[in-house]
């Protein structure tokens, strides 16, 4: 099912064909203003250096063309040469029963579907989710459901930051505060223990208090140093160690992960790639694309189109360790081996943005991933508060994510005991269902590269473009199918009749741009055209909703109209919110 642009832009085309002129200059948009059409044409006034025409000439003869259009209820040419369309009650009705029809709502899967591999996520073990890491995890997740929706293969992958000193200064810590432990016993050779000498809370105690021990204490940072070393290398106790850390943080990160119902599909790191490291370098120097320079391993990557200075990429630093440089792109090479895909994303701080041209250039230059897979930079702005800085506790610290969803669920939770008298264990539910709905859609609402505040009050108030908005007009569509199922009526041969009022038609022309809105989110990496989207058909049914009587409409047809309209107008909110990554409550 072709997108409705596309539809009306054919029927354009081809008038322009009709009145002699080349369909390329048919091109059909959204009206900017709605107070005189829906859709409009420009082409003719671009026609006119080519045919030597006055503009409003050719479009009149498009216009006549078009008179008798099934598409078209208005088809005219204004001066000095726009068209302006509105249209037919009847086309909009049926495109809508086309797109109740289908699953995709007319969305056609790719001829060829894709595979993706989305990095997204990226916390550090041992340390706390906090809310630095939300814009990737909430980003991330949408980016990986809108294209799974488009009908794409898409790998998501957490990428752990799991390898490099703060493993060392975390076996450092424990060694000092446990030398007992067997794991520090280099003389050792029997299995170690299968419970971690550390729970989760300790874990994240341990490491902040080892790094700050490192800044002030020069013999600490060389021990920690030397444990990482070791770590790399091999030594059996350490890398025991490691597999507790693991195993302790991952266990706590897929709890937090949970409540942003944020999931992926690999839950690799940086120590997955360490294996690929060796033969990667030696490449590089056999090949002659890494060189010393004062020391380290580099690879230049400048380019002669360069407008700036894009440094060498660093691949070993001069004591032989490797860096983020080194493990992404050992990264690609298992990667490319198991899953040939062809594309490999990265949401990730735009601030990274040198980093990430270092290496996909590296990649390129170096034959690691191959020319028929792309490499693409999604770059996000930061979360900042309300003073304009990035979003910090009251007494100055960083936040923790799960203390940020605790505030948001607490305040909706307030919210709603006001209002309603929900059972105490629904309103906690809720609650914390309209809370992760707030935080999403404050943060997806925005476009991904620009900075925003983050405005709890207004991220939770139920007016506006909001989650909690989109989710009441959820909700009171689902009230009105229960009211209209409990007087014995059923929800079958649905079928949406040509509109009678202004609202009715409004509503469809809301619906009509799915496709666009899908297609659009995914092409650019932007799940914010989402959020545009069903904020205004939510708008749109509101209207459409104050404006007719429904459940009291006494003819039976035109009501089982009215109800396909808001079942489809539901489905199509639901499936939005799902690729946002939320869901709503069947009561609020």
């Amino acid at each position: 099912m072709k997108e409705l642009i596309e539809l009306i832009t054919d029927e354009v085309k081809a008038g322009f064909t009709k009145a002699g002129l080349d369909a390329s200059y048919g091109r059909v948009t959204v009206s900017n203003r709605p107070d005189l059409c829906e859709y409009q044409c420009n082409g003719a006034m671009a026609a006119a250096r080519q045919y030597h025409k006055a503009p409003i000439v050719m479009a009149e003869a498009v216009a006549e063309q078009l008179k008798d259009s099934k598409v078209f209820s208005k088809a005219e040419a204004v001066k000095p040469g726009f068209l302006n369309f509105d249209l037919k009650s009847e086309f909009l009705a049926d495109y809508a029963n086309g797109m109740a029809g289908d699953d995709h709502f007319g969305l056609e899967a790719p001829e060829k579907p894709l595979t993706i591999i989305l990095d997204y996520g990226g916390p550090n073990v041992a340390k706390p989710l906090h809310v630095g890491h939300l814009r990737s995890a909430v980003i991330g997740e949408s980016i990986k459901r809108i294209a799974r929706f488009m009908g794409h293969k898409v790998i998501g992958d957490v990428h752990l930051g799991d390898w490099g000193l703060q493993m060392g200064l975390i076996i450092t810590e424990l060694h000092e505060r446990k030398p007992d432990l067997v794991y520090f016993d280099e003389n050792y050779t029997g299995e170690y223990p299968k419970e971690p000498p550390f729970t989760i809370s300790e874990l994240e105690e341990i490491y902040p208090c080892a790094s700050g021990k490192s800044k002030e204490d020069e013999a600490y940072h060389e021990k920690a140093l030397e444990a990482t070393n070791e770590l790399q290398k091999g030594r059996r106790g350490y890398q025991a160690l490691l597999k507790h850390i693991m195993d302790v943080s991952v266990t706590d990160l897929k709890k937090n992960y949970e409540k942003l119902n944020v999931s992926f599909d690999l839950w690799k790191g940086e120590s997955d790639a360490a294996p690929y490291i060796p033969d990667m370098v030696a490449d590089m120097k056999a090949k002659g694309y890494a060189y010393e320079s004062d020391g380290a391993l580099v690879v230049d990557v400048k380019e002669d189109s360069d407008k700036k200075e894009i440094p060498p990429c660093m691949i070993l630093k001069s004591d032989g360790a490797a860096l983020y440089n080194t493990t992404d792109l050992a990264t690609m090479i298992w990667r490319v081996r198991d899953y040939n895909p062809d594309r490999i994303a990265y949401v990730v701080d735009k601030r990274q943005e040198l980093h990430f041209i270092q290496c996909f250039r590296t990649a390129r230059k170096c034959g690691i991933v191959p020319d028929s897979c792309g490499l693409d930079f999604i770059g996000f702005g930061t979360m900042n508060g309300k003073d304009g800085k990035p979003f910090k506790t009251r007494e100055g610290g960083v936040m923790r994510l799960s203390t940020l969803i605790a505030d948001v669920d607490e305040k909706m939770y307030e919210k709603i005991k006001e209002n309603n008298e929900l059972p105490e264990d629904e309103a906690k539910t809720t609650a914390n269902t309209i809370a992760l709905a707030a935080i999403k859609y404050g943060d997806l609402s925005n476009q991904p590269s620009k900075d925003y505040i983050f405005d709890i009050d207004k991220f939770t108030s139920f007016e506006g473009n909001t989650g909690p908005y989109i989710l009441y007009t959820i909700v009171r569509m689902k009230s009105i199918i229960r009211k209209y199922e409990a007087a014995g009526k059923k929800l079958e041969s649905l079928h949406i009749l040509t509109p009678e009022t202004e609202s009715e038609r409004s509503l469809l022309l809301a619906l009509a741009p799915f496709q666009d809105a899908v297609h659009s989110a995914y092409d650019d990496n932007m799940p914010n055209r989402i959020c545009q989207y069903i904020y205004e058909l939510s708008n749109a049914f509101n209207h459409f909703y104050h404006e007719t009587k429904i459940l009291a409409c006494e003819d039976e047809n035109k009501q089982k109209s009215y109800m396909s309209l808001l079942s489809l107008t539901l489905r199509v909110l639901e499936t939005g919110i799902d690729l946002l990554g939320f869901e709503a409550p069947e009561r609020m």
